[in-house]
């Protein structure tokens, strides 16, 4: 009898504390963070093919190929790491060096009527849309995963179970926020670059950054 009373009040316990929801929002959050983690493996994969095209038309801009690929090797290692904030600052200094990559090609007429090239840029566009709609995503789960572990009696539930406040997609470099975004306008436009030594802040069409640390997010 005792036993299954047990059964009966042992679900009901880990309901009311939270438990279940804490793991519900856990699995919410990672979900949306692997779809970035997707994107951002997609640019880095369109870019040697952009950088190619590029080449063949201006191989002596070797000093923002040798930035494109260091930012490239930065995203990719930022992805690897699953930390968002370092995902986040890896993508900035990316438009960064695209946004310098793009504005190159304006000085060769060439390229910006050559097919292949468009369409690479057509894609990196796409894919920083999805990126953006991906880190409003996230951020939307994270905002509301850390607000429900801070709440009781879920707060003493985090505690016992290790569950922790994650990180929002965002970065945390003041001069990156600062800095204008890339703009990869429509293919054969022109398109903006920030100042060269600049990062760019997260192409972001309908996104907004979220606050600090330790303050609800507005995605």
């Amino acid at each position: 009898m005792t036993r299954r009373w047990l059964a009966l009040l042992l679900p009901l316990t880990i309901g009311g504390c939270g438990y279940n929801t804490i793991q519900q929002l856990d699995e919410q959050a990672n979900a949306a963070q692997g779809q970035i983690e997707v994107q951002l493996q997609r640019r880095a994969e369109l870019i040697p093919n952009l950088v190619a095209t590029v080449k063949g038309m201006a191989n002596q801009e070797l000093a923002v190929f040798s930035e494109v690929a260091r930012a490239r090797g930065g995203l990719l290692n930022a992805v690897q790491s699953k930390d968002p904030e370092q995902m986040a600052q890896a993508n900035a200094t990316m438009n960064g060096a695209l946004g310098r990559l793009l504005a190159v090609s304006e000085a060769y007429p060439q390229l910006k009527s050559d097919q292949g090239f468009l369409r690479l840029q057509d894609e990196l566009s796409g894919t920083a849309n999805r990126i953006a709609v991906s880190q409003t995503d996230y951020n939307t789960a994270v905002r509301e995963y850390n607000a429900y572990i801070r709440q009781f009696p879920a707060v003493l539930t985090a505690k016992m179970t290790g569950a922790k406040e994650k990180k929002y997609f965002q970065v945390t470099n003041p001069g990156n926020r600062e800095a204008p975004t890339v703009d990869f306008g429509t293919p054969g436009s022109p398109a903006s670059a920030p100042p060269s030594g600049a990062g760019a802040s997260v192409p972001a069409p309908g996104s907004t950054t979220p606050p600090a640390a330790g303050a609800p997010a507005r995605p």
